[in-house]
């Protein structure tokens, strides 16, 4: 078994696709890794919604260029879309999050989305998860109801053989850690 950070260090957003179907089996085991995710009171405010069917996979993708079609021109490539759909938390979760000024769910989803993505990763299957998307043509092609919100997309599929795995570049581990006191 991969030590986990190399997994985390293979995990990136990949924005090409080829046309080769995910088996569902490897499609299960993400979810089932989004399933597991911790949640605030174990909420799990969330539904997957996920599209594999070719003619609404090419539709959903076009909606997630967003409004001015500038964005996520690769959407339409991946064999699968996931829309994560924000649920409502359990009332406690509800009512610490009004208190505290925190979206829990936000928080789960974001969690859930990783755990999703990095079994993606070790199923050598590339993802990317994209805020920017035109959300009411989404709710609209999905059904989903107007109250809620569709926080997250997650594309998913094969990339190219020699599509390129790129170097992690990330700030220094001094550049943001701090010991005991965020003034130093």
């Amino acid at each position: 078994m991969k030590k986990f950070l190399d997994l985390i260090k293979k995990r990136q957003s990949d924005r090409k696709y080829i046309s080769r179907p995910v088996e569902k089996e490897k499609l299960f085991n993400c979810l089932e890794a989004a399933r597991l995710a911790p949640s605030a009171s174990n909420s799990q405010p969330w539904t997957f919604v996920v599209v594999n069917e070719p003619v609404l996979t090419k539709k959903v993708g076009k909606a997630a260029m967003g409004p001015l079609m500038s964005f996520n021109k690769f959407a339409s490539q991946a064999p699968v879309i996931v829309a994560i759909i924000m649920e409502k938390p359990k009332l406690i979760t509800e009512l610490g999050g009004h208190i505290k000024k925190k979206e829990y769910p936000l928080i789960d989803i974001g969690i859930a989305a990783e755990h999703f993505c990095l079994q993606a990763a070790e199923e050598n299957l590339g993802s990317c998860m994209l805020g920017w998307f035109d959300e009411q043509k989404i709710k609209d092609l999905l059904n989903v109801p107007e109250e809620k919100n569709i926080p997250l997309l997650i594309t998913l599929g094969y990339t190219p053989e020699n599509y390129k795995h790129r170097k992690k570049i990330r700030k220094s581990i001094d550049k943001f850690v701090k010991y005991n006191t965020y003034d130093q």
